[in-house]
């Protein structure tokens, strides 16, 4: 990686070249990553300014809008191109709301949108797309907007994709104010599965009414549950955990 100084002893006398160094390597290992290799290509031969366009453009956005919120499964940059190609020469409805779900991972929530809206257009009734784009609009804080179509995929099937429409429906009713059917979607969730999603801001729920046994109880149970995970699990769960953790503290 190019740096702009003679040695390492003079980088180090520059607290900000050291600083941007930092940051650029930071964001480096993040593209890598991402595998966004274009990315890493011009931060590893800049210096400074390909990383800050890196974060404002790619990493910001991303974390910002997804930390601790995904649909199940993940997706590459390589099946973006693939998806792009079916849909010029076949356009289907189900390339469409394939392509949204990896904007939506990607954090790309406006373009998420505009997919399953043309998959909708073309097969209104499908249910993974009703939900994603449910889960799409709630992202984007239009929970209004999101209710109808979570509802109607919960009404279908409650058990819908593991259980993660309903807790968008549950996340959708807290973010429109209606506490107590939210603790109730909740509570549904956590009895089927052990997402500490679910638990930690059901906790948060119960804190908001000042119902400290109950909150206290599902943050235990989301620690316990963390000790004992699978290291792939603690990885995607860790942002939950850290609400756990700061939660316990507050009780």
């Amino acid at each position: 990686m190019y740096i702009p100084f003679d040695n390492l002893s003079s980088l180090l006398r520059s607290p900000v070249s050291l600083a941007v160094t930092i940051f650029q390597l930071w964001m480096l290992v993040d593209a890598l990553r991402r595998r966004e290799w274009v990315w890493a290509f011009f931060i590893f031969f800049g210096w400074g300014f390909s990383a800050a366009f890196y974060y404002f453009y790619v990493y910001r956005t991303s974390a910002g809008a997804m930390q601790g919120f995904e649909l199940p499964g993940t997706q590459d940059r390589r099946r973006i191109n693939e998806l792009k190609a079916q849909i010029h020469h076949l356009d289907k409805a189900y390339h469409y709301s394939q392509l949204g779900d990896i904007y939506f991972h990607k954090g790309k929530l406006k373009d998420a949108e505009g997919c399953y809206r043309s998959a909708m257009e073309r097969e209104p009734e499908d249910i993974n797309t009703r939900a994603h784009l449910g889960q799409c609009l709630l992202r984007q804080k239009r929970p209004a907007e999101a209710r109808p179509l979570l509802e109607g995929v919960v009404a279908e099937n409650p058990k819908h994709e593991y259980g993660y429409s309903l807790m968008a429906l549950a996340e959708t009713l807290a973010a429109l104010g209606e506490k107590d059917a939210a603790i109730e979607r909740f509570k549904q969730v956590t009895l089927a599965h052990t997402y500490p999603r679910a638990k930690v801001q059901l906790a948060e729920l119960y804190l908001a009414k000042d119902e400290r046994e109950p909150a206290r109880n599902q943050i235990k149970e989301v620690l316990a549950d963390d000790v004992h995970a699978p290291p792939f699990q603690r990885k995607r769960d860790r942002y939950w955990v850290r609400r756990a953790k700061s939660l316990q503290r507050k009780i």
